[in-house]
């Protein structure tokens, strides 16, 4: 009776492991398909290119800003960078007598 119980056990590990090893094959297969690699070699293109784009964007952004930054310390001028609800108090009156804070 114990060899009976045995063989009945390996054959229905041999059976489950026979049907989860053609499941993943068959997966795998599914995933190599020249039409699901390049989908996916696409997808990863496009998510790069859009990283591309905003790192690109944040760039010219900070240049932009570099470039203010270095003009008006060119001309004498301050850039002040005010977050909104911040409170302003100007210290510098100019010849023409108005206050004046560059952004």
């Amino acid at each position: 009776m114990k060899r009976v119980t045995w063989f009945a056990a390996g054959v229905a590990a041999g059976a489950a492991g026979s049907a989860y090893a053609t499941r993943k094959v068959k997966k795998t297969a599914q995933a190599l398909k020249p039409a699901n690699v390049a989908r996916g070699a696409v997808n990863k293109v496009k998510a790069k290119g859009h990283d591309i784009a905003d790192a690109v964007r944040d760039g010219r952004e900070t240049m932009r800003a570099k470039e203010a930054e270095m003009k008006a310390e060119r001309d004498g001028e301050q850039i002040v960078e005010v977050q909104p609800g911040q409170v302003i108090v100007l210290t510098e009156v100019r010849d023409s007598g108005t206050r004046r804070a560059t952004r």
